[in-house]
C-alpha cells in the first residue's frame, strides 16, 4: 500500500509497506427504512446544479476563501514538496522502552525489502536487535504526515504509526489520580501474589472476539421468533477487607488454574513410569 525508500545515513533502502493487520470479525448493519424495512441509499448531491455526481467524477477542493476552491487531484499529492512524500527518513535512534506503547502507537505495517535492498535491510535490522533501539523516523502517509517507528519484528521489520505529542491529551482533571494513596505493605505483597498466581507468557491463540458470535446468536433467535436476554449484571458486592478480597481473589486463581500446572508433572511421572 506505499512504495519507497528508508533514509537511513547515506544508505538507500527499497522497500514495500503492507498492512499488518485487519479487521476479520467486524459486525456489519444496514441502514433501513422504518416504513418500508428497504435499505436507505445515499445520493452525491450537488448543491449548485441540484444534480447527482458519480463517485468517480467527484473532484479534491481546499476552501481558500468563501465558495473558492483549489482543485487537487492525485498527480499535486505525488509530487508534494515533502522530503516525506517517498521516503521514510530516519530522525534519530531511541532505547527499545522509551516509547510508551499505550499512548503513542498506532497502526502497524509489515516493511518488505526489494530485491536491491536485501542486504541493507536486515543489516538495519541486526543493529536494531544488538543495539536494543528504535529508529524514530517521519513518513507522509494518507494525506498526512506521520511520525514512525521502526523496530525489528522477527525476520523483519515492523513499521508503527505514532501519535504526535500534541495529539495525546494530558491526566489534568482526572481527580482519581490526584494525592498521594498509603498501601499497606501486606496488602502489596497478596497483590503481587495475585499477579504471579495469574502469570504466563501472551499466547493470542487463547483469546477469542465474541462480540460476532453473540450477534449471531441474536440474529438468529430473531428469526426463529425467540427472545434472547443479557445475563444478569453482577451484584455489586458488599464492601468488604481489602486483604480478605486479595486472599480469596488468590485461592480462586490457583483453583482455576491448577489442572494447567498439574499438566507437566503429569507427563514426567508418565515418561518415568514408561521408561
Amino acid at each position: 500500500m506505499w512504495k519507497g525508500v528508508v533514509s537511513f545515513g547515506m544508505v538507500s533502502i527499497p522497500i514495500r509497506l503492507y498492512n499488518a493487520t485487519e479487521s476479520t470479525s467486524k459486525v456489519s448493519f444496514r441502514q433501513l427504512c422504518p416504513e418500508h424495512k428497504a435499505p436507505i441509499s445515499y445520493k452525491r448531491w450537488c448543491s449548485e446544479g441540484d444534480h447527482e455526481v458519480s463517485y468517480g467524477e467527484i473532484l479534491k477542493g481546499y476552501e481558500v476563501g468563501k465558495d473558492r476552491y483549489v482543485i487537487i487531484d492525485d498527480k499535486d499529492l505525488d509530487n508534494l514538496p515533502l522530503a516525506t512524500a517517498h521516503s521514510i527518513d530516519i530522525e534519530e535512534f531511541v532505547p527499545r522502552d522509551d516509547i510508551e506503547p499505550g499512548l503513542y502507537f498506532k497502526s502497524p505495517y509489515y516493511m518488505e525489502p526489494e530485491e536491491l535492498g536485501k542486504k541493507p535491510y536486515h543489516l538495519l535490522r541486526k543493529a536494531l536487535e544488538a543495539t536494543g533501539r528504535m529508529a524514530i523516523a517521519k513518513i507522509a502517509l494518507r494525506d498526512r504526515e506521520h511520525l514512525a517507528a521502526l523496530h525489528p519484528n522477527g525476520h523483519g521489520i515492523l513499521m508503527n504509526t505514532l501519535n504526535w505529542p500534541d495529539e495525546i491529551r494530558s491526566t489534568e482533571g482526572l481527580k482519581g489520580l490526584e494525592g498521594e494513596v498509603k498501601i499497606n505493605p501486606k496488602e502489596l505483597e497478596m497483590a503481587k501474589a495475585l499477579i504471579e498466581s495469574l502469570a504466563d507468557t501472551f499466547d493470542p491463540s487463547r483469546f477469542k472476539d465474541e462480540y460476532k458470535e453473540a450477534v449471531m446468536k441474536v440474529v438468529q433467535a430473531k428469526i426463529d421468533g425467540e427472545v434472547i436476554e443479557a445475563p444478569a449484571p453482577p451484584q455489586t458486592a458488599k464492601v468488604m477487607d481489602l486483604m480478605e478480597a486479595l486472599r480469596a481473589s488468590v485461592e480462586a486463581a490457583k483453583k482455576s488454574r491448577a489442572p494447567q500446572k498439574k499438566a507437566p508433572a503429569e507427563k514426567k511421572v508418565a515418561r518415568r513410569k514408561a521408561s
